[in-house]
């Protein structure tokens, strides 16, 4: 698994930066950094985050 920040609200931060600037989906995102988009998505629902497809980010 890539290396990404542990911290939910860093975490949350990289997470839509990346996806703002160099992914089109949470797919494209968690497959290209290899990161289980299960386990992202329970941690950011953790801190009441989710993802909008639509928006393309964790709101």
């Amino acid at each position: 698994m890539s290396n990404i920040p542990n911290d939910p609200i860093i975490l949350l931060s990289y997470i839509n930066t990346q996806l703002r600037d160099n992914y089109s989906s949470l797919e494209e995102l968690c497959s290209s950094l290899e990161i289980d988009k299960l386990m992202l998505e329970a941690k950011l629902n953790a801190i009441d985050y989710s993802y909008n497809s639509s928006l393309n980010k964790f709101v």
